[in-house]
């Protein structure tokens, strides 16, 4: 009696070791699962808020200043007070000088491809931290543009031309 007494506690200790088992395995692929959903889910969601323009549209946004820094909102792809750094703000000083009143907005166009009244041409340098650096011959300055060029642009274009005008 003892005999079958304990083997029947063994089979429901083995049986019991089973069932965490098979749990610990269920919950595992669950988990993975759900992180290659999120993970295909973010990636649809960056391409989701970037458009794809032609080459040659004129793109506007309307930067203004914010706690000292030139900014953007743009809500079309979810941006909101995008800070310009990294040499950028004085790219921006120095492009908004003849503006009244450019720390309260000004219009920026911008366009991979010459258009007629520009102000201003960067030229591409190289990539970095996932922006890219660009160089104003004008004013001798470089300046950083962070990842959000890649809600504008497919591939960074090597001159961007701009000009700055009042709202």
């Amino acid at each position: 009696m003892n005999d079958d007494f304990g083997r029947g506690r063994d089979s429901r200790s083995e049986c019991s070791r089973m069932k965490k088992r098979d749990f610990v395995i269920v919950i595992g692929v669950l988990v993975v699962i759900c992180a290659a959903v999120l993970s295909i889910y973010s990636i649809y969601q960056f391409r989701a808020v970037r458009f794809d323009v032609p080459a040659n549209a004129i793109l506007v946004i309307e930067p203004y200043k914010y706690g000292g820094i030139w900014v953007f909102d743009d809500s079309r792809i979810g941006l909101v007070r995008e800070p310009f750094v990294a040499g950028v703000t004085e790219m921006m000083d120095k492009l908004v000088e003849d503006i009244a009143d450019a720390e309260e907005g000004f219009r920026l166009l911008f366009s991979a491809r010459p258009f007629p009244g520009h102000d201003e041409k960067l030229v591409w340098r190289r990539a970095e931290g996932g922006g890219h650096w660009y160089y104003s011959e004008r004013h001798d300055l470089e300046g950083w543009l962070c990842p959000a060029i890649s809600r504008y642009f497919r591939k960074a274009p090597k001159e961007i031309y701009v000009k700055a005008e009042a709202k």
